[in-house]
C-alpha cells in the first residue's frame, strides 16, 4: 500500500502512537501498523475510502511537540515507561479496563475524549490490551472519529 498523497489534515486524522524507544520501535510499532490495517479495514464499512480518516502511525515524540495535533483522535500503544505520550495520558484518561496492574485500556468510555491508551506490563500484556480494545471498543470508537471527522 502506497502512502496517501497530499497534505496532513489533522482534523481528519487518527493517530497511532508508539513511544520513540527502542523497545517500543520493536515491540509496539508492528501492533501500531496492525490496528492500522484493521481500523482501515473497520472503517472501509462506514464510508467510501476518500471520506474515511487518514490513519497514520507516529511516534510520541511528534503528537507531544505538536500543538497542530492538539484535538486529533489518538490512540496510544504502549506503556508509560517507553511511549512518553501515554507517559502523559496516564493521570488524564480513566481507565476502561484493567486486568490485576497487568494491562490498561484508558479512554472515555462515552467518546466524549477521542484519546485512547492501551499497553500492558510487558509485551504480551500489551498485545493483550490491543486484543481486548479491538474486540470490545474498537468499533464503537471508530464511529465516533468518523462522526467527529466527517459528520
Amino acid at each position: 500500500m502506497q502512502p496517501e498523497p497530499g497534505p496532513i489534515d489533522p482534523s481528519r486524522t487518527l493517530l497511532l502512537v508508539t513511544g520513540a524507544h527502542l523497545r517500543a520501535e520493536a515491540c509496539d510499532r508492528p501492533l501500531a501498523y496492525a490496528l492500522k490495517a484493521e481500523a482501515q479495514r473497520r472503517l472501509g464499512r462506514l464510508a467510501a475510502a476518500p471520506k474515511t480518516p487518514r490513519l497514520l502511525v507516529c511516534s510520541d515524540l511528534w503528537r507531544i511537540n505538536s500543538d497542530e495535533l492538539a484535538q486529533t483522535p489518538t490512540i496510544s500503544l504502549g506503556g508509560p515507561g517507553v511511549n512518553a505520550w501515554a507517559a502523559h495520558l496516564a493521570e488524564q484518561l480513566p481507565t476502561a479496563f484493567a486486568v490485576d496492574d497487568r494491562l490498561v485500556i484508558q479512554m472515555d468510555p462515552d467518546m466524549g475524549s477521542l484519546l485512547v491508551s492501551l499497553w500492558g506490563m510487558d509485551h504480551a500484556s500489551t498485545v493483550e490490551a490491543l486484543t481486548i480494545f479491538t474486540q470490545r471498543y474498537l468499533d464503537e470508537y471508530l464511529e465516533a472519529v468518523f462522526t467527529r471527522c466527517f459528520l
